[in-house]
C-alpha cells in the first residue's frame, strides 16, 4: 500500500470521527408501519440539540443556548400561577424559557402573547399539572374562550393536561362552545398532553404543529382550524350522543399547504356514529395512517358534504389502518384510498418542515 492510499484512509478516518456525530434530521423518511419501530424513528430523526445546531433555525439554537428555568407551584415556589409566571418573560424573549409546573388545579385563562416565543411548560408524567377555566364562545368569542391560548412561536409542553370545564353544549344554549387550547403559533410540539372539552376542544389554528403521544376528548369538531398538523400515536376519543365529528379542517383553497395528518392514533368512543371530519369549509384536507378506528367510527367515515361541490375539492385520505372502523365498503365516493407515495407526504418530518425546528423534550 502506497503512502497516497494510506492518506487518503487516514482523511477517510477523520472524517467518520468528526462527522458521525451530526445527526441531520431527515424530512423525508416516512414514520415506519410497524408501531415498534416509531419510536427508533423519532430518535433518529429528532435528535437533541447538541447534534443538530447546523440543520436547527438559527433562532432556535440560540435560543437553547442558556435555557431559563422557572419553577411554579400552587403549594409555594418562584410562583404560584402560571400566569404570574409568563409576566416575568420579558417582551422580544429570546431564550428557552422552560417553566416546571408542579402538580395540581392551576385555574387560570393563560394566555401565551405573540412576542413572548421560546416557552416550554413541563409537568411530571405522574403528577400532571392541569390548566383548566371554563370559558365559552358566549362570552369570549369562540377562538377566544379557551383555557390555553398560544400565539408565539418555538412553543413546546410536555406533561400538561388542558380543561374547559364550562357545560358540554345542549344543542339549545347559543354560545356554548368551549375551546381547551388554541395554538397560533408557529413551530409548537406537544408531548405527552391531554386535552379535554366538548365542542371545539383544540382550535388547531395556524402554523406546523406536532403533537406525540397525546389525548384529545369532545364531541363535535374537537380538532379545528388551519393549522399544518401531525398527529403521532395520540388517542382521539368520542364522547356525548348525537352526530359528533373529529376534525374540522379549514382548508379554503387548493392552493392552501396547510391539513391534519394522524399517524398511529387511535379512534375511541361511545356508539357507533362518529365521524372522521366534515367540510367546515371547501377544501379540507385531512389524512389517517396506520390508524386503529374501532368500532365506533361510522361506516361512512366521513360526514356528507352539505354543499355537493365539496364532493370534489375535500381531500379525504385513509392509508393502511386497522380496526373494524377501518372498513372501507361503505365509505363515502370522495373518500381517498391513498397509495404508499401519496401517503408519504403525510407520513414523514417535511410535512411541518420539522427538521429545522422539532426538538425531543427537555431531558431535566
Amino acid at each position: 500500500m502506497g503512502y497516497t492510499n494510506v492518506s487518503i484512509l487516514l482523511v477517510a478516518a477523520l472524517v467518520v470521527v468528526f462527522v458521525s456525530p451530526m445527526v441531520l434530521a431527515d424530512d423525508t423518511t416516512p414514520i415506519p408501519e410497524a408501531k415498534p419501530q416509531v419510536e427508533q424513528w423519532f430518535k433518529t430523526n429528532v435528535g437533541p440539540l447538541a447534534s443538530r445546531k447546523g440543520t436547527l433555525d438559527p433562532a432556535l439554537v440560540a435560543a437553547e443556548a442558556e435555557p431559563r428555568i422557572i419553577n411554579v407551584n400552587k403549594k409555594g415556589g418562584e410562583f404560584t400561577t402560571l400566569t404570574d409566571a409568563l409576566k416575568s418573560v420579558p417582551a422580544g424573549n429570546t431564550k428557552r424559557v422552560i417553566i416546571k409546573m408542579g402538580p395540581g388545579e392551576y385555574r387560570e385563562k393563560v394566555t401565551i402573547d405573540r412576542n413572548k416565543p421560546f416557552i416550554t411548560l413541563m409537568g411530571q408524567p405522574n403528577a400532571m399539572p392541569i390548566i383548566s377555566f371554563d370559558g365559552t364562545a358566549a362570552k369570549y368569542g369562540t377562538v377566544d374562550s379557551a383555557s390555553l391560548i398560544i400565539l408565539s412561536d418555538y412553543f413546546m409542553a410536555v406533561n400538561i393536561v388542558v380543561k374547559n370545564t364550562a357545560p358540554m353544549p345542549d344543542g339549545k344554549t347559543k354560545g356554548a362552545q368551549a375551546l381547551s387550547m388554541r395554538i397560533s403559533g408557529n413551530k409548537a410540539a406537544f408531548y405527552n398532553c391531554k386535552f379535554y372539552g366538548f365542542q371545539d376542544t383544540i382550535c388547531d389554528d395556524t402554523g406546523n404543529h406536532f403533537f406525540k403521544d397525546c389525548y384529545v376528548e369532545g364531541t363535535f369538531d374537537f380538532i379545528f382550524g388551519s393549522g399544518t398538523s401531525m398527529y403521532l400515536g395520540t388517542q382521539l376519543h368520542v364522547v356525548g350522543d348525537g352526530i359528533r365529528v373529529i376534525t374540522a379542517h379549514a382548508g379554503k383553497s387548493a392552493e392552501e399547504k396547510s391539513g391534519y395528518s394522524f399517524v398511529h392514533c387511535k379512534v375511541t368512543g361511545d356508539g357507533n356514529g362518529i365521524y372522521l371530519g366534515r367540510a367546515w369549509m371547501s377544501h379540507p384536507k385531512v389524512v389517517y395512517a396506520y390508524t386503529e378506528m374501532t368500532s365506533v367510527v361510522n361506516p361512512s367515515g366521513w360526514q356528507e358534504n352539505k354543499m355537493p361541490a365539496h364532493d370534489k375539492t375535500v381531500f379525504y385520505g385513509e392509508y393502511k389502518c386497522s380496526g373494524p372502523g377501518s372498513h372501507k365498503a361503505k365509505r363515502v365516493p370522495f373518500t381517498q384510498d391513498i397509495d404508499a407515495t401519496e401517503a408519504n407526504r403525510f407520513l414523514s418530518l417535511g410535512y411541518i418542515q420539522g427538521s429545522a425546528w422539532l426538538l425531543p423534550p427537555p431531558a431535566l
